[in-house]
């Protein structure tokens, strides 16, 4: 994949399978990990296009990306899949997210140092010619560089209060959130609502068995 959705081999056969059942369902997928440990946890990502996922529509992926793992059979040990939303501070996968978020603040790091530097925090410009423009603070005042969308590891949103104020101006022009338009707490303080968790086992070989907590 030429994004950050997945970055290990075994992330992006992961994704193979995640996908397009969470594109089935009209969402799409913003970041998949497999996170190691005593009990490994495939920790996914995924909102709405337009913003706005839900904890109900969490646990809905959970089930139906549980099914197609069960059917796949790609982790051969026992893991918990964990479904979240991406929070206001959400990470950058896609080269179209730093064009939709332009206007805001970010870190970004490179996978290799450029002049010297892995990591830069400045406001988003957009992109030009597949590159990612962001303004940066430098020695005579702010300065605009560009960064080839293929030399970034990593890339989140900046929780500032601009973010803040687009997440609940959304939140209300999508007429969920009622009584003033309040966003969930869990998802500002915590940058994502709790995950939906769900334990699968492996027994001599055979499919995982899912069973919801």
């Amino acid at each position: 994949m030429t994004d950050l959705i997945a970055r290990t081999a075994i992330d992006r056969r992961l994704a193979g399978v995640v996908e397009p059942v969470i594109a089935g369902m009209g969402f799409e997928l913003v970041r998949l990990r497999l996170m190691g440990g005593q009990r490994k946890t495939l920790q996914i990502m995924a909102d709405r296009p337009g913003g706005g996922i839900e904890i109900d529509d969490c646990a809905a992926i959970s089930t139906a990306v549980s099914a197609a793992l069960d059917v796949a059979d790609p982790i051969a040990e026992a893991y918990t899949l964990e479904v979240s939303s991406p929070g206001i501070d959400r990470p950058l996968t896609r080269l179209g997210d730093f064009d939709r978020w332009a206007g805001h603040e970010a870190r970004i790091e490179t996978s290799e140092a450029i002049d010297g530097r892995r990591r830069f925090r400045g406001v988003l410009q957009g992109t030009e010619d597949g590159e990612v423009l962001i303004e940066i603070a430098g020695e005579a005042g702010p300065v605009t560089i560009g960064l080839g969308f293929d030399w970034l590891a990593d890339a989140k949103l900046v929780l500032t209060d601009a973010l803040i104020a687009e997440a609940l101006r959304g939140a209300r022009d999508r007429g969920g959130t009622g009584d003033g338009g309040a966003i969930d707490e869990g998802a500002i303080d915590g940058g994502r609502f709790d995950a939906v968790e769900t334990e699968t086992d492996q027994d001599d070989g055979d499919a995982p068995a899912a069973d919801r907590e």
